[in-house]
């Protein structure tokens, strides 16, 4: 069974750093296309972040360039988002997905973690 379990979200300061993990079971993480994508409510889910299995390109948000990076880890099988110089509209729950046909970095990837809160305030 294919499951994606995030951690590593809190409650950080403007300016402030966190890394976000996202343990993956039941497959590889090399062999999919991984995501991690922040829904604010009342608000469509949006891509933050993608690793696409088809070429291996990075694609990143244009709010969050220059600011995360993603990546992954295929000894642990878990893939990362650092995030860096945080700002308040960063808030959002993080969500961790994988799709193994995926080209892009879309919200209809197959399978999705339950989510981590990130909070970014004083």
């Amino acid at each position: 069974q294919l499951q994606l379990v995030e951690s590593g979200g809190g409650l950080v300061q403007p300016g402030g750093s966190l890394r976000l993990s996202c343990a993956a079971s039941g497959f590889t993480v090399h062999h999919y296309s991984l995501g991690w994508f922040r829904q604010v409510p009342g608000k469509e889910r949006e891509g933050v972040s993608c690793i696409l299995s088809s070429d291996g390109k990075i694609y990143y948000s244009d709010s969050v360039q220059g600011r995360f990076t993603i990546s992954s880890d295929m000894t642990k099988n878990k893939v990362y988002l650092q995030m860096n110089n945080l700002k308040p509209e960063d808030t959002a729950v993080y969500y961790c997905a994988a799709d193994q046909w995926s080209t892009t970095c879309s919200v209809n990837y197959d399978y999705w973690g339950q989510g981590t809160q990130v909070t970014v305030s004083f």
